[in-house]
C-alpha cells in the first residue's frame, strides 16, 4: 500500500512540474490520470485489507481460506 502512494506522490510531482514547464495538456492529463488510479489502487488495497481483517476468525484463520492477494483480486474486479 505504501508502495501504491509513494508512486502516486512521485507522479504527483512529476504533474506539478509538467505544469511548471507548461507542458501540454495531453500529457498533463495522462499523467493525472495515472496518478489518480494509483490512489484508487491504494484506497482499494486498504479496504481489501480491512475486509481480509474482517473475514478472519479468532484464532487467525481465514473462514474462506483466501490470500489476501486474492481477496484484493476479488475486491478489484468489482472495480
Amino acid at each position: 500500500m505504501l508502495k501504491r502512494l509513494r508512486r502516486a506522490q512521485g507522479q504527483l510531482g512529476g504533474v506539478i512540474a509538467m505544469i511548471e514547464d507548461g507542458r501540454g495538456c495531453r500529457d498533463v492529463v495522462t499523467q493525472l490520470a495515472a496518478v489518480s488510479k494509483a490512489l484508487d489502487r491504494a484506497g482499494f488495497k486498504i479496504v481489501a485489507t480491512s475486509l481480509q481483517e474482517c473475514m478472519t476468525s479468532e484464532d487467525g484463520r481465514s473462514d474462506d481460506d483466501l490470500s489476501s492477494e486474492e481477496l484484493e483480486k476479488l475486491f478489484l474486479a468489482l472495480a
